[in-house]
């Protein structure tokens, strides 16, 4: 099973379409613009003096290497001169910054030199090592120059000596997982074992006692116990892979490590990391994940807290989480073919990815609540109090900007998450506007899809090839969808489906067309009776679109808002709103202003309510309009 590579498909036009042309032409810029006004960019000449501004981060190259992925991505579906160039002006300030024993971190050469591997668990040495590979890998992948990929090569053998089970090597592990899945995908990318191999035992030492961040502590003069984060589920190092069954600590974290063991439970067939990962998945899609895809309900951790436990107005739901969790489910579905990892996907896709990006592609959100109210923001809650504005909104640019090039490099490279291959059959996970150059069974085949999706459920597939080919297409029929319908060549077929997908195995002849139909109604969703916060409310979904209230369209006070349960919901396309968008309307009560006097509280009588018609919008476009209330679950009488 392999993903159908992002030079094999091409998204043009469209909801998708659209979203990677703003992402090319605007937001790639603005991520190197940022880049380099804040420092990040011109510190890999090396040249910080104590006293000087802009002091490197321990964590900068990861910012760097996440623009240059992107770019790779968007070079390889989009040639452009000028945002080559600039990939190879940072790739030889990359090469220059190189130390002559291959080691490669911009903070621990020009800053604390002498702390180079003193402290895995807190810095971010093999996060970023990480970055700094996928980057290399994407860029030669794109385009044939190996610079960048020599570069990581000679750092990763230099890493190779210094780690690992043999003799005199340090059983140290990274405390921000992530190099673990670049190293598989370098080991692709060169042929060479020894880098799987290295990723093997980062993720098999992982936790093993004596626990390797206890000792390197007492190494550093300091006790363990003293760590901030308390003990090791912060990082997922609490105990082996192995032996996890739920979702813990930081949630970027988390995935990013699942995702890299993923890999190697594919590759080397281990059942036990397999059953490890489905649980660990199991725990956080059935009782850890917002209903927008999102990951991590409180601020201290970034990350997991309990079963069930789904603030809202304080969720975190970091845009980077659900962006890693787009990486591990593609890799789930790849180790055990199921919709139910694909569902998540584009569900993190069209709700946890995209809230994160502005319309216009400049401004971006760190934390992802589903719930706002003055004075509340999830990502800094004290600032916001005391000099903050008064209503959550994207930001420009981050001290932590770990997710704008995240954004970026995700949406540049989203043809690798249409389709998948298994022999003769192809797996079509994600529907948009795209044609795709496939090979079910050595048999060169393309398979354009025409599409109004997100905004219609029909999907019309055409499939072109020199001669009839005979293969199996496998289309995935989201969970949401009731009442699925296939035709061929205008003519109904029985539905075959196999975990969540379709299968239509015949003779294809050049021409031959597949129309799918997936009903679109408005939905109210109910989440578990556990999940406290939600007890007595509704989410809206329309196919893979969460929506939301904003008090542009619905006045303020959201959370007095009330859906009758025999309520009529509609939904029609609005061309000049947001871009063009379906909403949703309805009729909905609201507190009367009479009903309450200004007393605090007061005797328990019937609620005085007026009626009025509601709208709703994709919770991905919320605030693009004026800063205001926004609320996901509403109140249902």
């Amino acid at each position: 099973m392999k993903a159908v590579s992002l030079k094999q498909v091409q998204l043009e036009g469209g909801f998708w379409g659209e979203r990677q042309a703003i992402n090319r032409d605007v937001t790639l810029p603005t991520v190197y613009e940022q880049s380099k006004v804040t420092g990040r960019l011109d510190a890999w000449k090396l040249d910080w003096k104590p006293g000087a501004g802009d002091k490197p981060h321990y964590f900068w190259d990861s910012d760097a290497a996440k623009w240059i992925e992107a770019a790779a991505y968007s070079l390889a579906t989009h040639p452009d001169p000028q945002l080559e160039q600039q990939v190879d002006e940072v790739v030889d300030l990359i090469e220059k910054a190189q130390q002559p024993d291959g080691y490669l971190n911009i903070y621990f050469t020009a800053v604390e030199p002498e702390n180079r591997w003193v402290n895995l668990r807190d810095w971010h040495e093999l996060y970023c090592a990480g970055h700094l590979i996928e980057a290399a890998v994407a860029y030669y992948e794109a385009t044939g120059k190996r610079q960048l990929l020599d570069i990581m090569t000679r750092y990763v053998d230099y890493i190779d000596s210094i780690f690992g089970a043999g003799d005199g090597k340090k059983r140290g592990y990274p405390g921000h997982p992530e190099i673990e899945l670049a190293l598989v995908r370098l080991a692709h990318a060169t042929g060479e074992k020894r880098y799987f191999e290295l990723s093997q035992f980062f993720v098999d030492e992982r936790g093993q006692q004596p626990h390797y961040y206890d000792l390197e502590a007492r190494a550093r003069g300091q006790e363990p116990g003293a760590f901030w984060a308390r003990d090791y589920r912060y990082n997922q190092s609490h105990v082996p892979i192995r032996e996890q069954s739920e979702m813990v600590g930081h949630s970027v974290r988390a995935c990013y490590l699942y995702a890299g063991a993923t890999d190697i439970a594919i590759e080397t067939g281990d059942e036990a990391l397999a059953a490890a990962l489905r649980r660990l998945w199991d725990n956080m899609a059935g009782k850890q994940m917002y209903i927008t895809g999102g990951l991590g309900q409180i601020t201290v951790n970034e990350g997991f807290t309990f079963d069930y436990d789904l603030p809202n107005e304080t969720a975190y739901a970091e845009t980077c989480a659900s962006i890693a969790l787009v990486f591990w489910a593609q890799r789930m579905f790849h180790l055990d073919p199921d919709s139910r990892y694909t569902d998540v996907m584009e569900r993190a896709l069209y709700n946890g990815l995209l809230v994160g990006l502005s319309l216009d592609g400049t401004h971006f959100f760190y934390a992802n609540p589903l719930s706002t109210y003055p004075h509340v923001n999830p990502y800094n809650y004290w600032a916001t109090i005391l000099d903050g504005p008064v209503h959550y909104q994207r930001s420009e640019w981050f001290s932590c900007a770990c997710c704008p090039p995240n954004i970026a490099r995700l949406l540049a490279s989203l043809g690798q998450y249409f389709y998948s291959e298994a022999g003769d059959t192809v797996y079509t996970h994600l529907y948009g506007q795209s044609s795709a150059q496939v090979r079910p069974g050595g048999q060169a085949v393309t398979i354009e899809q025409q599409t109004y999706y997100p905004w219609d459920g029909t999907v019309q597939l055409r499939i072109s090839a020199e001669q009839s080919a005979k293969f199996r297409l496998a289309l995935r029929i989201p969970g949401w969808s009731k009442g699925a319908t296939i035709q061929v060549n205008g003519e109904a077929v029985a539905m075959n489906i196999v975990k969540g997908y379709a299968m239509i195995e015949r003779e294809w002849q050049p021409g031959d067309t597949v129309t799918l139909t997936l009903p679109m109604p408005v939905e109210r969703i109910m989440s578990h009776p556990k999940v406290r916060q939600n007890v007595g409310c509704v989410a809206l979904q329309r196919g893979p679109l969460i929506y939301c209230l904003e008090a542009v369209d619905n006045g303020a006070d959201l959370a007095q808002v009330v859906i009758p349960r025999e309520a009529q919901l509609s939904a029609s396309f609005e061309p000049d709103l947001l871009g063009g968008a379906v909403t949703i309307t309805g009729t909905a009560q609201r507190s009367a202003p009479a009903y309450w006097s200004d007393d605090l509280y007061q005797p328990a009588t019937a609620m005085q309510t007026q009626a009025f018609t509601f709208k709703a919008v994709p919770y991905c476009f919320w605030s693009n309009r004026e800063p205001g209330e926004m609320r996901v679950w509403i109140r249902e009488s």
